[in-house]
């Protein structure tokens, strides 16, 4: 019988209950969530005796190895531990040497030989990203949203000698959203609620109430890992299928098509379909369009996907939009506060990427060894030193070199980069002595449009029952594409991302000047009374 992730799901406290029962632990796994997993083990009071994580690369530790380090764990940097699929003595017997009583692997790269893994007393757990049996392998994640599954989440798991196949612990699972990326999705739930849940799964174990589910074969799937080699965009398919694709992609390994004969890779893609200026595809049924809100491709079946931002083979990232602009903007002369500033910048760099001697001009952020972590780090850092000037991880990748990106923020700085003039198509109505000015189109995505089907409805003045003006009548579609629009704003916008306090500033200013508001009708009763004489 198919067994449910439902049954096995539990629900995580809150509270800072300080158990009694406690392990000594081997943590076996690398980045950020190995980080935190750690963290977390000992403040619940379990001791970790020892930290087996990845070799440095590029001169920088692992986020596992650094936090470890600093604590005095033993931290043993092996980088294998079989040789032609045979264990290597001297590896095991330095893992041994440790003595834990449970071995711990939260998000671990290498194949661990089954004497580590059946040496503690209570074997070993996994942390993976998806409910197993399904998505089994390493690409788990890309492959729940390019098979559109609705439902994503993560297991904890007994490790056997399969791939994946091990008795589960505990799972847990979240509804996955139209356009959730591998980003989106992480950051949203697998990355706090699976930390959280490790942390549960070794107390279950401490207190001798961890289950071991058998998992079914019924309803299991192993998917290849996801490479460049294999990531090409298949244009010979439905819209949806395609759109599944490069957000199952995201940024690495990146979805690709060859567009006027050279390969760019995808990112963000969402359903729209404006007006714009043709380019060839490779494979497409028909020409892409180069937008203002991005590069518009189409699928088999005719319906079109939005791409916001085209990589590069070299990594530097463009808005889509400008994909016919000039390659190369005019550079900047800094002034003498700016220089400071870029001197700051440099500093934090430096701060960053240890492993690089000098930062010049051309010194590229990601060839000299960042990675996805670093752009948050550069990002938040930026802020604190540097005014409280707001980048989003995305100018990062769209500025690589140091001078580019100092180019980049000089112009965020002196608010060159704002966004073009709204443009609205006003209704002017006279009443009592005054001159008012009405929007009547749909509001969807920063732009006032006409309905999708052109409909529209009158709106009447109260008082006397004349017709004001005719309103745009949304349809369904309109609807859709406002919300996601919305959503995308809140989840990856400035405003989603501000901290309280800078979201209340912004909310008193728009109380005390009106006239920054995007809608300039009166809107309160009092207002209304003395435009229409209610």
């Amino acid at each position: 019988m198919l067994w449910t992730a439902n049954t096995i799901i539990r629900k995580f406290s809150s509270s800072s209950a300080y158990y009694q029962n406690k392990l000594k632990l081997a943590l076996i796994g690398q980045s950020l969530f190995g980080q935190e997993v750690y963290t977390n083990l000992r403040k619940q009071g379990h001791k970790v005796v020892g930290v087996f994580t990845v070799p440095d690369k590029d001169g920088k530790a692992d986020p596992l190895a650094v936090v470890a380090e600093k604590d005095g764990t033993p931290v043993f940097k092996f980088p294998r531990w079989r040789v032609k699929g045979k264990p290597i003595p001297e590896v095991v017997e330095a893992y041994k040497a440790v003595g834990a009583e449970l071995n711990v692997m939260p998000f671990c790269s290498q194949f661990i030989p089954m004497n580590v893994i059946d040496f503690p007393k209570h074997g070993s757990i996994i942390y993976h990203p998806s409910i197993l049996p399904r998505h089994r392998g390493a690409s788990a994640i890309n492959w729940t949203l390019i098979e559109g599954d609705k439902k994503a989440g993560f297991s904890i798991f007994w490790a056997d000698d399969g791939l994946d196949t091990g008795p589960i612990l505990l799972q847990q699972e979240c509804p996955v959203e139209p356009n959730d990326t591998v980003d989106t999705l992480y950051n949203r739930f697998l990355f706090p609620e699976g930390i959280k849940a490790m942390v549960e799964a070794v107390q279950l174990i401490a207190d001798g109430k961890a289950p071991k589910i058998p998992q079914s074969e019924e309803g299991a799937s192993y998917e290849g890992i996801q490479k460049k080699s294999n990531a090409k965009v298949n244009m010979a398919q439905p819209a949806e299928v395609i759109h599944n694709w490069i957000r199952g992609h995201d940024k690495v390994p990146g979805a690709w098509v060859v567009i006027d004969g050279k390969v760019h890779f995808l990112n963000n893609s969402l359903g729209s379909v404006p007006a714009g200026q043709p380019v060839e595809v490779e494979g497409a049924s028909q020409p892409g369009l180069i937008a203002k809100s991005g590069l518009i491709l189409f699928g088999s079946d005719g319906k079109a996907l939005q791409v916001k931002n085209l990589q590069f083979e070299d990594r530097n990232m463009i808005p889509a939009s400008k994909y016919f602009s000039s390659d190369e903007d005019a550079s900047l002369d800094l002034t003498d506060d700016e220089k400071e500033m870029a001197e700051k910048i440099r500093a934090i760099w430096k701060g960053i990427l240890s492993n690089v001697p000098v930062i010049d001009d051309t010194t590229d952020f990601f060839k000299s060894g960042a990675a996805s972590m670093d752009v948050v780090r550069l990002v938040e850092e930026v802020k604190q030193k540097c005014g409280g000037v707001q980048l989003q991880n995305e100018d990062v990748y769209m500025a690589t070199t140091f001078q580019s990106f100092i180019q980049m923020f000089v112009r965020r700085l002196r608010g060159e980069d704002q966004e073009e003039e709204l443009l609205i198509d006003y209704v002017t109505k006279d009443v009592n002595n005054m001159t008012v000015k009405m929007p009547h189109q749909c509001f969807i995505n920063g732009n006032f449009e006409d309905a999708e089907d052109g409909k529209t409805y009158n709106t009447v003045n109260p008082t006397d029952g004349s017709v004001i003006c005719k309103v745009s009548y949304a349809s369904v579609a309109d609807v859709d594409r406002a919300v996601s629009a919305a959503k995308e704003a809140f989840d990856n916008g400035p405003w989603g991302k501000m901290n309280p306090r800078d979201r209340g500033q912004l909310l008193y200013r728009a109380q005390l000047y009106p006239s920054i508001r995007p809608d300039p009708i009166a809107t309160s009763p009092l207002q209304r009374k003395s435009l229409w004489g209610e």
